[in-house]
């Protein structure tokens, strides 16, 4: 827009120029100048009023996205969507929306909305390099997707990887379904391991939901990380109320060790780094996401979100099945969210994640 106007007023110091020195040649002719001069000014006067206007557009606009954006920050906080208060940091337009940068506690975060002011998107996607991005991945990147026994590739050991976020009721409700399988049949955490969704902004790690969810998503990997037989017990209880402080007491982790690897950023965030490079190689995106060799496993041809759907594909996976496959665990769906029993209200979800 300045830019225009800087050319406006070009024109407009030509123009002038111009007419002035054809009156000088026109001064016999006191009328005709007269006309000259009096369409001079009606010609300034209609580009005044259209720069201005402009002008007037632009703050305009600027002053409704701010309002819009505001309404949006004042929804989220109003509502809970957040793990703590949302404060508004900037707003621009990008790509026909309204972008604004949010700031939850110290981390702040894009987002967009509608310019009517509708629809918010708390996490956009952006697809236009997604083709390259992916034919960069090679073998690490996911091939197929296999939603049956047969389809699943066939090794010595397989290893069933599973991305979530620790507040994903989804997530939660996987995470469940896994703990129960290891409790009835140990020799299954051989084969099954749970990694985390997130990024690593300076020396702090992200996710999701917020700072309360990246700080569980740290403090699970190291305790996987370091105190890895505790693990298992350790979810098993988060898993019920989310109580994270009265867990690590009732399942015996070393809390002095566990704070010293989630402060020390060359242990936690360096773990944490890990499993989100793999989540980024493969393209992965919700909570929970299962991931075997190079398939993505859906899990409702298995049974759904439960523990023996857990155990069969590790089983069909497997070129000699482990003593555990002729074990029938619990073919009941996880319970979905924070839930006392291992089957609830919200149990019967079995598609449904956090994030995609």
């Amino acid at each position: 827009m300045l830019k225009k106007l800087d050319g406006i007023k070009r024109t407009l110091a030509k123009m002038g120029s111009s007419i002035s020195k054809f009156i000088k040649k026109q001064n016999r002719n006191t009328l005709f100048a007269g006309i000259a001069i009096i369409a001079f000014v009606i010609l300034l006067g209609v580009v005044y009023f259209n720069s201005n206007s402009g002008l007037s557009g632009l703050m305009f606009w600027r002053a409704s996205d701010k309002k819009v954006a505001q309404k949006a920050v004042d929804y989220i906080n109003n509502n809970g969507l957040a793990s703590s208060t949302v404060s508004l940091v900037s707003v621009s337009r990008d790509s026909g929306l309204i972008k604004i940068k949010i700031k939850i506690g110290t981390t702040e975060y894009d987002s967009y909305i509608t310019k009517d002011g509708k629809y918010l998107f708390p996490q956009i996607i952006d697809i236009s390099g997604k083709e390259k991005e992916t034919e960069k991945t090679g073998t690490e990147g996911t091939t197929t997707t296999a939603a049956t026994c047969d389809a699943l590739a066939k090794t010595d050991s397989p290893m069933l990887q599973v991305y979530v976020v620790s507040q994903c009721p989804y997530g939660l409700q996987m995470q469940r379904a896994m703990a129960d399988a290891v409790a009835n049949a140990p020799e299954l955490a051989n084969y099954i391991k749970v990694r985390y969704i997130g990024a690593v902004s300076g020396n702090t790690i992200t996710s999701m939901h917020g700072e309360v969810e990246a700080a569980e998503n740290l403090r699970q990997i190291c305790i996987r990380e370091e105190q890895a037989n505790k693990y298992w017990n350790y979810v098993s209880c988060q898993i019920k109320k989310g109580d994270s402080k009265g867990c690590e007491a009732s399942t015996g982790i070393d809390s002095s060790k566990l704070s010293a690897c989630i402060s020390d950023t060359s242990k936690g965030v360096a773990y944490a780094k890990k499993d989100f490079d793999l989540a980024d190689s493969y393209s992965v995106s919700g909570s929970p996401s299962l991931i075997l060799g190079n398939s993505t496993i859906d899990e409702s041809g298995f049974g759904g979100r439960s523990s023996d759907a857990v155990k069969q594909i590790v089983c069909c996976a497997s070129n000699s099945k482990p003593g555990f496959c002729s074990k029938t665990l619990n073919t009941a769906s996880a319970a979905t969210s924070y839930s006392e029993n291992y089957a609830g209200t919200g149990s019967a979800s079995n598609s449904a994640n956090c994030g995609s």
